[in-house]
């Protein structure tokens, strides 16, 4: 089993993720590691909101920082000693893929896998996918089922 001293896993409020946390959670609970809780909002989509409504975007963002907020809570709740929150804008994939994991020294990434169909996948992609080719440290992704 390796011993993984920090745990990032990717937040966006869906069942998959939420899967996926309590599995990171229970791992940095058994390695005594940090665990970094992250949501990214993807910029594009972000932007043509904030055009046309810059109530909805600042909601968006405030949902965003209590979902962290209260993810956070939990982990504290249950023993994680360091829990550390990013909310940050881009391309969720290559920030939690490549950027975040570089910058904080990251040595297990935790996602929940989407429900996405393959012609969903050509056009949107998918954040697993791409995280999967391009971290360079291991990946776990957590199945709904």
């Amino acid at each position: 089993m390796n011993d993984y001293q920090k745990i990032l896993v990717g937040l966006d409020g869906s069942v998959e993720s939420t899967k996926a946390f309590d599995t990171a959670l229970a791992t940095a609970l058994r390695n005594d590691a940090e665990l970094i809780l992250v949501n990214v909002i993807e910029l594009r989509s972000y932007q043509s909101i904030a055009t046309y409504d810059t109530i909805v975007a600042e909601d968006h963002q405030k949902g965003a920082e209590l979902l962290l907020k209260d993810f956070a809570d939990e982990a504290k709740q249950a023993g994680v000693k360091k829990v550390t929150t990013f909310l940050e804008y881009g391309s969720p994939k290559v920030m939690m893929g490549t950027t975040i994991p570089k910058r904080e020294n990251v040595d297990l990434i935790v996602l929940g896998a989407t429900g996405m169909s393959y012609i969903e996948r050509i056009f949107v992609g998918s954040v697993a996918q791409y995280i999967i080719n391009h971290a360079t440290c291991d990946t776990l992704i957590i199945r709904g089922k």
